[in-house]
Parts: C-alpha cells; sequence; structure tokens
C-alpha cells in the first residue's frame, strides 16, 4: 500500500442553470486542476457541495470518472449521513475500482469516539478493499477526531484508515502515526505541516491556488528557498473572509459565469463582498491562470 501524499483539491462540482450537476464539465475541472500541479483531488467534499447533490447523479459521476486518464488521482467523499447509503455508495465506487475516499461522520446527531469508532468499523466490515481517510471537520459535522479514536481506529483497521484531513487542526501537529496521511485543511498550514512530517494538504482554494502550492510543496522537498509561500498564504487569507464555497465559485465566475450556479441554501458573495475579494486578490498580483471548465 502506497502512502498517500501531495497537494489535493477539495474539488468543486459543477452545475447547469436548472443546478443539476453537469458531470462532463465537473471532471473536466478536476482534471484540469491536476494538470496545474495537485496530485489529485478530492471528488465529493464538502467544496463540491457533496451534502446537496443526490445520489443519483454522484453514481452518474462515477461511472463517467471511472474512464478518466486520471482515475487513480481521484479520492471519493461520500457526502452522506446514512450509513447504510454510504455503504451502497462505495460498493458502487468500488465495483469501478475506486478504492481511496474521504468520509466525514454524519451531522446533526450529538456522538462521542466510541460511536464514530462503530461508524467507521461497520463500514470497514461492509467493504473491506477500501483505504479512507477520515475527515476532521467539527465545524461542520459536529464531532471532531480526538488522537486517541484515530490512533484507536488505525490500531483495529490498518490497512484501511490510512489518513485523516485535518480541518478542526487539532491533530496535525501532535499526530504522530507509521505509515498514515495526515493533511491539514489549509495552504496556511501548508509549509508548517511538512516541516512537522505531515503528507501535504487538501483544500478547498487549491481549485485556485494548484500551482502555487504545488510549488511550495516542491521546493519544500528541493530544498529550495520558499518565494511563493507567503502569497500563497495571503491568498488563502483573502477567501477565509468569505464561505469559501461563495467564495471560490463567485471568483471563478468571474472567467466562466456556469460557476454562478449553486445549489441552496448555498449563495455567491454579495456585490460588497465580491468587490473586496477581487480588490484584495488583485492588490496580491493574483491571477488563475488556468482555463475553468468552458
Amino acid at each position: 500500500m502506497t502512502k498517500i501524499s501531495g497537494i489535493f483539491a477539495a474539488t468543486m462540482s459543477v452545475l447547469n442553470s436548472d443546478l443539476s450537476l453537469n458531470i462532463e464539465k465537473t471532471i473536466d475541472h478536476a482534471e484540469k486542476l491536476i494538470d496545474q500541479g495537485c496530485h489529485g483531488t478530492a471528488i465529493f467534499g464538502s467544496t463540491g457541495q457533496a451534502q446537496l447533490i443526490s445520489i443519483s447523479e454522484k453514481i452518474d459521476l462515477l461511472n463517467k470518472l471511472s474512464k478518466s486518464k486520471y482515475k487513480d488521482k481521484h479520492l471519493i467523499g461520500t457526502g452522506l449521513n446514512s450509513l447504510g447509503e454510504t455503504i451502497n455508495l462505495m460498493k458502487i465506487a468500488s465495483s469501478l475500482n475506486f478504492k481511496k475516499f474521504l468520509i466525514m461522520p454524519p451531522a446533526y446527531y450529538k456522538y462521542g469516539d466510541t460511536e464514530v469508532i462503530e461508524f467507521y468499523t461497520r463500514i470497514i466490515k461492509s467493504i473491506p478493499d477500501c483505504e479512507i481517510i477520515l475527515y476532521n471537520f467539527e465545524k461542520l459535522c459536529g464531532y471532531k477526531f480526538s488522537k486517541n479514536c484515530v490512533e484507536e481506529l488505525v490500531k483495529k483497521f490498518p490497512n484501511q484508515i490510512v489518513g485523516v484531513k485535518d480541518s478542526s487542526y487539532n491533530l496535525f501537529e501532535n499526530l504522530k502515526l507509521k505509515n498514515f496521511s495526515i493533511f491539514p485543511g489549509s495552504e496556511l498550514k501548508l509549509l508548517k505541516g511538512l516541516e512537522l512530517g505531515c503528507s501535504g494538504i487538501i483544500t478547498a482554494t487549491c481549485n485556485v491556488t494548484a500551482e502555487m502550492s504545488r510549488k511550495v510543496y516542491d521546493d519544500f522537498y528541493s530544498n529550495k528557498e520558499q518565494s511563493l509561500n507567503k502569497k500563497l498564504c495571503d491568498v488563502r487569507g483573502a477567501f477565509d473572509k468569505y464561505n469559501l464555497i461563495s467564495g471560490l465559485h463567485t471568483y471563478c465566475s468571474q472567467e466562466n459565469e456556469i460557476y454562478k450556479n449553486i445549489l441552496p441554501p448555498l449563495k455567491l458573495l454579495n456585490k460588497s463582498d465580491e468587490k473586496d475579494l477581487i480588490k484584495t486578490l488583485k492588490e496580491l498580483d493574483f491571477k488563475n491562470n488556468s482555463s475553468l471548465a468552458a
């Protein structure tokens, strides 16, 4: 089993004007991020509006994605609260030879470590041939992984629990496990994380910072002086002032109006915030040089 590492974008979902998922353009968007420098993407993470997209659309995308030239570079998010639906979607993905998943515990209900271990145990017993990156984001699901919980899961399932995306930032500085991938959820933590032995990042803003993030990553491993890390962090900081999904869709829609399509209750930035974001990015001399999905 190869340890997962590198720069991963929590890739955006591209929607049609009727708010249905545009499968071809969503895959095209993800593949262009890899062309720009990402080692891979996380499909149907929170940035991809996973909780708001229908299961049937997710299945249709997986079928198409299974033919992608970058098939092995994608982590599959489930974005589902239901244990049964999570297992069923993973079974379909597994039948298409997807093995790597990004899975957050269910939202809404209150629970602790014991219940979380039971949740992942049932998934793994149903689909033993999988590799799971735990998604630690208390802000979204109401639960924050403890160091002990992750250690217990890895001890119980060393071949299946292979990493964590740490967007609560309580793990990446002190969790040390052999052959285990740790991904902070922000470019702000990329360089420090690498210095601590983390594996890279999985972030929303890599939808627009892929090239810069990859250079910071490569320069670290080449022992080169960091020339872009400050700018990378400043760009992330500019987006952090707003809801990231709203900010990214607003920014990307400057180049292509299809990104204006976003699922309620999410929305684009208001005109004042949009103006401030674009102004800040211009002052940072930041340009997303990608050719976004046409």
